[in-house]
């Protein structure tokens, strides 16, 4: 599955520099370009139950480059019903060529696909991308 490059208007973002794109009932997700910044390259990308549901928060999956390690998180409560099939094929590039597009790591089902409380706009995301939510 693939997800569309233009813009895309249920996009949304969280302050650990994920992002969700609500389509109706379903949503694809996955980790900002910020987040990967010093990532040369995806060595390994872990996959923590790649099926079932989970809580906001939760861990979905992590990603490897030499010692470092970056993890994908639930935006949302809802229900993961598929993997990226790139990584599980292990073309892991296109986490670091196309974060926000083809990239994605996972395709949910939000249990509340309505609800938008603590996600951020794509507008109040850049503008504060290397403000209060940038991590040092």
């Amino acid at each position: 599955m693939q997800v569309n490059n233009r813009f895309k208007k249920n996009l949304y973002f969280t302050q650990d520099h994920e992002w969700i794109d609500f389509q109706g009932s379903v949503a694809y997700t996955g980790i900002c370009r910020f987040k990967l910044t010093g990532f040369k390259s995806v060595e390994e990308i872990k996959f923590y139950d790649a099926a079932g549901i989970k809580m906001k928060g939760e861990i979905i999956a992590s990603i490897h480059y030499k010692e470092y390690q970056i993890e994908a998180h639930m935006p949302v409560d809802g229900k993961i019903i598929q993997i990226n099939d790139h990584f599980l094929e292990g073309k892991y590039e296109l986490l670091l060529s196309e974060p926000e597009s083809i990239g994605w790591v996972a395709l949910i089902i939000p249990f509340q696909p309505y609800e938008r409380n603590g996600l951020l706009l794509p507008k109040e995301y850049s503008l504060n991308t290397k403000s209060k939510y940038a991590k040092s």
